[in-house]
């Protein structure tokens, strides 16, 4: 025990925790706090927006595997948390959110910058936590950043401004160490015996995967059954892409190769993942879930299991301990293995459906000319893309359609919104991910409506020197929600064109690099040039607007009309 103020116990803990780099907006809630960070060896992180602060705790905990960690003024800075927080929530990252609150001696008299800031929270974190006694302050504040890795998501410290002041005799907690098991032998025996007699088995790689450190695993699952493996959607990163075995993503603009062989499954093993439905539905007229398959499905979330897809099978253990032991359990029982009858005619499958999706993405809007097609371009940054990079996607047209085009050989590659699908979330979290693994580029895929939202961060790049790489899609209209108005509207367009300035120039403005291309040999060389430079780079490219297919074909429905003066609109 050591007497110390509350403050310096909170900071402590923080440090104990492995904490090096926090990101927020400076408040007088928690100077006193603030004040003794760079003595501590934390770095503030001054963003624009609270916002993007949250997103780059998530990028940061993405990538890293440690915690990500925000903080801002008690009230409106706190309130604009929300949508970086349910973005964390839905992509499992262990963000911690500090949350400094108003004074108790005021509470509920309508101060200033006051509000009830745990409710708010309450549905979109895994676990919350009031700090109404100083003393509790290291205790509450450690346990938090346990429960932050233990239930996998983001956790709330709420922290009344005056409770950073007071003194008393602190102990330091250490952070909690956390094994996690393949799951029952009761369960893990039957997976092993469902997949012996699977004569066509097919694994779906998902997040848990990444996110258990287990992709060596599941390659070494997968050689032994010489199973096709596809990615669970917007996790392309879950298993490498020059293997012979990887057969691309599945979900929206995802592979047809991969859905083609996921429907001639007999037996499917879903590692790490909750089979979301955004990443099960038919996609590009194919409706690939095999209807007849036997589903073994691995996952550490209790919650999640048999929830979106019925399965024959849960398992409820981590992806990489699960995939060793299933493993190992296929490698000495005294099974007869059906696989092994036609791996030949297998390999030859895999070999086909690959060739024929690499063909089609070849010609697939592949055309010359200025302004370039969506996916040419994105096939051209797809061919300069640096091995070792971090790619963060936006929701939208363009970013979304790049789900065919990424392909990485690492995990902690790719980052998204995940089903939460919110705008203005990849240039942030891409830069949590550079501040958290430096040495890697981080490049942002942002459509021009949600560069509106997040743009104001290249402020941050240029006073804290993260050099992120932005490549922003000019088209000038929300794309994604102008193919309903198409399908849908008679081609009525009501808030979905958009002007915009030169966002390169933009970025020249605010100190950083702007490149400006319309042309599609031009891309490959810009973003070479980007990286290259080590500084801040908006990337504008100049795209037609051309739309793909819509999100969701069953999310609306032809319009009707019973006043006259609308009849005119159906």
């Amino acid at each position: 025990m050591t007497t110390m103020t509350s403050s310096e116990a909170f900071v402590e803990t923080l440090a104990a925790q492995g904490v090096k780099d926090v990101f927020g907006i400076v408040g007088s809630a928690y100077m006193d706090a603030l004040d003794i960070f760079p003595a501590a060896g934390i770095r503030f992180i001054s963003v624009q927006h609270e916002q993007g602060g949250g997103h780059m705790a998530d990028g940061y905990s993405r990538v890293s595997g440690k915690h990500g960690v925000c903080i801002a003024q008690n009230g409106p800075g706190i309130t604009n948390f929300v949508t970086s927080i349910a973005a964390a929530y839905w992509a499992h990252s262990p963000v911690v959110m500090i949350t400094p609150e108003g004074g108790t001696s005021t509470k509920g008299l309508g101060g200033f910058q006051e509000t009830d800031q745990m409710p708010i929270f309450s549905k979109i974190t895994k676990y919350q936590v009031h700090i109404d006694n100083h003393a509790r302050m290291a205790e509450q504040t450690g346990y938090a950043f346990d429960m932050a890795q233990i239930e996998r998501g983001p956790v709330q410290i709420n922290i009344p401004r005056d409770k950073f002041y007071g003194e008393g005799d602190y102990k330091i907690p250490k952070p909690a160490t956390l094994e996690r098991g393949a799951g029952g032998p009761d369960s893990l025996e039957k997976a092993a015996d469902i997949l012996s007699k699977a004569k066509f088995p097919v694994i779906v790689s998902g997040g848990g995967v990444v996110m258990a450190n287990g992709v060596k695993e599941a390659v070494a699952l997968a050689e032994y059954m010489s199973a096709p493996v596809v990615n669970s959607y917007l996790h392309n990163d879950s298993f490498p892409a020059s293997h012979p075995l990887w057969c691309g993503p599945l979900g929206y603009q995802g592979s047809k190769a991969g859905m083609k062989l996921i429907k001639k499954a007999d037996v499917v093993l879903a590692l790490g993942t909750r089979l979301g439905p955004f990443g099960t539905l038919p996609q590009h007229g194919i409706d690939y879930w095999p209807k007849k398959a036997k589903i073994i499905q691995v996952d550490c979330d209790h919650k999640v299991l048999n929830l979106v897809r019925k399965v024959d099978l849960p398992v409820l253990g981590d992806a990489r301990a699960a995939a060793k032991e299933i493993l190992e359990r296929l490698q000495t029982g005294n099974r007869k293995h059906a696989w092994r009858a036609n791996k030949k005619q297998r390999q030859d499958e895999i070999k086909k459906q690959k060739k024929a999706w690499e063909k089609e993405l070849n010609k697939w809007g592949q055309s010359n000319g200025s302004p370039v097609s969506p996916r040419r371009a994105l096939r051209e940054l797809e061919n300069a893309m640096p091995k070792n990079a971090i790619v963060s996607t936006d929701i939208g047209n363009i970013c979304s359609v790049s789900n065919s085009y990424l392909r990485f050989e690492k995990p902690n590659s790719m980052l998204a919104a995940m089903s939460f699908g919110n705008c203005g979330y990849a240039f942030p979290c891409a830069i949590g991910a550079k501040v958290a693994s430096p040495d890697r580029p981080a490049i942002a895929y942002v459509g021009d409506g949600a560069w509106g939202m997040s743009f104001m961060e290249t402020l941050t790049c240029v006073r804290e020197k993260i050099p992120v790489v932005a490549v922003v899609f000019n088209n000038q209209q929300w794309g994604a929600e102008k193919k309903n108005q198409v399908d849908f509207y008679s081609d009525r367009y009501v808030g979905t064109n958009i002007e915009n300035p030169s966002f390169a120039e933009v970025a020249k403005s605010m100190g950083a690099n702007g490149i400006k291309v319309d042309q599609p040999d031009q891309i490959g060389d810009a973003l070479k040039k980007a990286v290259k430079s080590n500084k801040h780079t908006v990337l504008e490219i100049m795209v037609t607007q051309e739309l793909g297919d819509p999100f969701r074909r069953d999310a609306l429905s032809k319009p009707v009309r019973h006043l006259k003066k609308y009849k005119k609109y159906v």
